[in-house]
């Protein structure tokens, strides 16, 4: 090619540049704070080895009931027991079961949601089955299981999850309804689409983004009531730390040592908060026409 055909030929276009932008979910202020409170719960939970503390269940009455000092930073409970290590290593235990609790009754809601909404014999009899359970409060059931079934991390866990399942059914359900309804649904059916195949191509692809939001509330919710369990002594066991059993063992001595429930009690706050933060973030970065009508309502 002479100089002259390189003069007169167009300009090369330029190479795509990569866009290394965070996705909009992780731009959300909510969803940062929320993520960070979480991060920082779940690394001293696993460190808490190595976070200056000592045996979370080792009693020593003659250092029972002292204040916040440089040899216990959170005081000690009525047992001498340094109420900062069992803070660090109860926050294992409220996350474990909030986490659990959270994957249980979204993949378990999932199933009986995708199942009631599309196939609609089986809606009336599912979804009546839900309501009953619902119509149970929560912590009456929870202690109700926990009593026959004995106090430990399992029961507790299952106790927890059998009154969430309904919620996150009938919200699956209601994205199904809706769904099922589109052109391109009734286009795959009428091509032939096996159902399997259609609620995992067409229809389970809709109902991730309300789980995720969904799942952060049944995290928080579970984090909560296993404390209130703890607290009411239908929770954890008082030999494993838990941030609901620390409070329940330091009410009777709170008008002397304020701190064995102040610090637990501040922890299950902050947790819970920034799980709902992280929630709503979510959702109002996941669904903008949500966004949209609650920026309107400001």
């Amino acid at each position: 090619m002479t100089a002259l055909d390189q003069a007169g030929a167009p300009p090369r276009p330029a190479p795509a540049r990569r866009d290394w932008a965070l996705p909009p979910a992780l731009r959300h202020p909510g969803v940062l704070f929320g993520l960070a409170v979480l991060a920082l719960v779940l690394v001293a939970a696993l460190a808490a080895p190595w976070l200056g503390t000592v045996d979370p269940v080792q009693l020593r009455p003659r250092l029972r009931l002292r204040p916040p000092s440089g040899a216990a930073w959170f005081g000690t409970d009525a047992f001498g027991r340094d109420v900062y290590s069992r803070v660090v290593y109860g926050a294992r235990v409220s996350l474990m079961i909030g986490f659990s609790v959270a994957a249980v009754a979204v993949a378990v809601g999932l199933a009986i949601g995708l199942v009631a909404g599309y196939v609609r014999f089986l809606d009336a009899v599912v979804m009546r089955v839900m309501d009953g359970v619902m119509a149970i409060p929560s912590i009456l059931l929870a202690i109700a299981l926990v009593t026959l079934s004995g106090a430990n991390l399992l029961t507790v866990i299952v106790a927890i999850t059998i009154p969430e399942i309904p919620r996150v059914a009938r919200l699956v359900r209601g994205v199904v309804l809706t769904v099922r309804e589109e052109p391109y649904v009734e286009a795959a059916i009428g091509a032939g689409t096996r159902l399997p195949l259609l609620l995992w191509r067409h229809i389970l692809p809709n109902t991730i983004a309300p789980l995720i939001v969904q799942g952060t509330y049944v995290c928080a919710s579970a984090i909560l009531t296993e404390a209130i369990l703890s607290f009411l002594g239908a929770g954890i066991p008082t030999e494993v730390p838990s941030w609901g059993n620390i409070m329940a063992e330091g009410r009777q001595a709170f008008q002397l040592a304020p701190w064995v429930i102040l610090f637990p009690g501040l922890c299950v706050a902050a947790t819970v908060l920034a799980v709902n933060i992280l929630g709503d973030g979510l959702r109002d970065s996941l669904d903008p026409r949500l966004a949209r009508r609650v920026g309107s309502l400001r």
